[in-house]
């Protein structure tokens, strides 16, 4: 049976609970397993101002407004080389000492074959993990799930930060949706849970059967999760996280990964990236945007210091951006993109695949940078060479996959 649960309302809280109480506990949470965090930059990020090109002029004359500066020795608004053609966007400084140190790997030339420039169309076929015109059932997170756990999947296995779950867990053995690890809780009238869970200890001792078993692993993680949620949490020394909703969602992420409750794959997202106007070049929106994220994912980073070779982080958006700016000092929607994965087991410090030429030479649909990798190739790379899963014809049905060399 499947148990994708909503974790917004009281009610669905109670769903939550009722799935553990009807097996669905805490077998695979014993283990340590790697996980997978997955954040959707949702309406299209333009990466080449996060990335930028400074070693081709053409992106000077396509960009002359909005174009982030070469890189200069003593410059605060200028690109900070990362490998003598692409620079990083200085309000990305963050992620800089991760890409020094090689846990930071840039695929350049991402993209897929939706031509229809829809942010809808995009985003379900991404989170799906399809090709135009194929249906395949569930989200490829949910695929991937079923054929690398099974029944082995308990509620913490797979978790989406926000309120609404997203279509890439469709399909998933179990799932959930959650602010926090506050949302996890038995509520009493007596506002007493440790009494609630000790009557249900006896109950499940007093069982021999296989209920009994599961039961009793269903009280032992909800007391472990009461233990969790009764001590503050406290990243890292020196870890701070942005005061932002998508760095509060990457800081319960690394919470439960580190308390160990057997977590596999998070999904989050970071809205608000349609930059149709006034995108700007550091000071406006886009900027700030980027500046978020780095921080974000650098906190993350720092914070995950024990653990990092067991967590891979991909991040991700529906498509680029036009190579030119238009007449509102924005973007409009364009083809391929760079996907960004960090982790301890990644092979960092490089931007991936050759730099496609600057050129509006597609025929069908928006232009943009070329496509040189299908999303997909990217994403199942990262899976057979983090997770172990070499099912990924289950996973991603008659994909052609691309060897990038992400892996360490």
């Amino acid at each position: 049976m499947l148990r994708n649960i909503t974790m917004s309302q009281s009610a669905n809280r109670r769903t939550f609970i009722q799935n553990l109480l009807t097996g669905n506990a805490v077998t695979a949470a014993r283990q340590s397993p790697h996980t997978l965090v997955c954040l959707f930059l949702r309406g299209g990020a333009d990466t080449l101002n996060m990335f930028i090109p400074y070693g081709d002029d053409e992106y000077y004359r396509q960009r002359p407004t909005i174009g982030i500066a070469r890189p200069k020795k003593n410059g605060n608004s200028s690109a900070l080389d990362l490998d003598g053609h692409y620079g990083l966007n200085p309000r990305m400084k963050s992620l800089k000492p991760l890409f020094d140190e090689g846990r930071l790997a840039v695929v350049q030339g991402v993209g897929m074959d939706n031509t229809s420039g829809s942010h809808f169309e995009c985003q379900d076929q991404m989170e799906h993990g399809e090709a135009s015109g194929q249906t395949v059932g569930g989200g490829w997170l949910g695929r991937y799930l079923r054929s690398h756990i099974g029944n082995r999947a308990t509620s913490l296995s797979a978790v989406a930060i926000g309120s609404v779950m997203p279509e890439s867990l469709r399909g998933a053995p179990a799932a959930s949706v959650l602010e926090s690890l506050e949302d996890l809780e038995l509520k009493t009238r007596a506002s007493q849970p440790e009494t609630v869970a000790r009557i249900l200890s006896r109950l499940y001792e007093a069982e021999a059967s296989m209920l009994g078993k599961q039961g009793s692993e269903t009280v032992d993680l909800l007391k472990r999760v009461r233990k969790i949620r009764e001590q503050k949490y406290v990243p890292a020394s020196g870890v701070d996280y942005p005061d932002h909703k998508t760095a509060k969602g990457f800081r319960e992420i690394a919470r439960l990964i580190k308390a160990d409750v057997g977590l596999e794959v998070a999904c989050l997202d970071f809205g608000g990236w349609d930059t149709h106007f006034f995108q700007g070049a550091l000071s406006s929106f886009h900027g700030k945007k980027s500046e978020i994220l780095a921080d974000s994912l650098a906190a993350f980073d720092q914070d995950l210091k024990s653990v990092r070779h067991r967590v891979t982080t991909v991040v991700m958006t529906e498509f680029g951006r036009r190579l030119y700016e238009n007449a509102s000092l924005g973007t409009d929607h364009g083809r391929g993109f760079a996907m960004m994965v960090m982790g301890g087991r990644i092979k960092g410090g490089a931007i991936h695949g050759p730099w496609p030429a600057m050129k509006e030479e597609n025929s069908e649909g928006p232009g943009g940078l070329q496509i040189t990798y299908d999303y997909r190739s990217v994403l199942g790379e990262v899976l057979r060479g983090v997770t172990g899963n070499t099912k990924m014809n289950a996973v991603f049905p008659g994909a052609e996959r691309s060897q990038i060399g992400l892996i360490s």
